[in-house]
């Protein structure tokens, strides 16, 4: 059984019970054995971890994890410290410095973030090495899109950052008038051009947050990693 260690045990407990998630524990057993598949077994739920259902005032969705070895620690877009800033964490950290002039950090380590209310959720949340999506369609999509479910139900208002086309597509599952969507081009060198530049998304969440009479989030890397 799935241990978090927080309030999502309850939240997702019938999740975890399920038929379905058995399967796809079955499948992860399977794959751990014979391939590898990133992140560690022990990180793949550390969006939960860091940042409990209470907790959350923004959602980012990412898409599966970084298929490179070192880098996925179970956060969407972030890399675990010391490890070299990849080209779409490269662009947020371009955007948010336009956005709100904070010096991009040196690090890549997201969990600051996460540790100030920001869900860092990947829809798929395992990846075999180099093989990216080679975990689509096995059962993630069915948990993740129940976490943006329950989200959904909480009477306390959240933001969604939705970047890129995979994570648009979740918009449906936004239904409550309670909370905001953002939405953007991805951050990838392949498309950041075409709408995520310029898009302002950390600022108008902190005002959003405000307008709702919370607190907002700092999203200065640089003096979380120093402290």
């Amino acid at each position: 059984m799935v241990h978090i260690g927080n309030d999502w045990d309850e939240i997702l407990k019938d999740s975890f019970s399920s038929e379905w998630y058995s399967e796809l524990r079955e499948f992860l057993k399977e794959e751990y054995a014979r391939y590898t598949v990133y992140p560690d077994m022990h990180d793949i739920f550390n969006a939960l971890k860091a940042t409990p259902f209470s907790s959350v005032k923004a959602v980012i969705l990412g898409q599966d994890p970084y298929h490179n070895p070192g880098e996925a620690h179970g956060m969407c877009f972030s890399v675990k410290p010391g490890v070299r800033i990849p080209p779409s964490l490269k662009n947020i950290f371009k955007e948010l410095n336009a956005d709100l002039g904070i010096p991009i950090s040196d690090s890549g380590y997201l969990k600051p973030w996460a540790d100030e209310g920001v869900l860092l959720l990947n829809t798929i949340l395992t990846v075999r090495k180099n093989e990216p999506f080679s975990h689509k369609g096995k059962g993630w999509e069915r948990l993740t899109d129940n976490i943006i479910g329950k989200l959904n139900e909480r009477g306390a208002p959240v933001v969604f950052l939705l970047w890129g086309a995979p994570a648009r597509a979740k918009k449906a599952l936004i239904t409550s008038p309670r909370h905001r969507i953002l939405e953007a081009a991805h951050p990838s060198p392949l498309s950041a051009s075409n709408g995520f530049f310029g898009c302002r998304h950390f600022s108008k969440t902190n005002a959003i947050l405000f307008s709702q009479g919370i607190a907002p989030i700092d999203w200065d890397l640089n003096k979380a990693n120093r402290s």
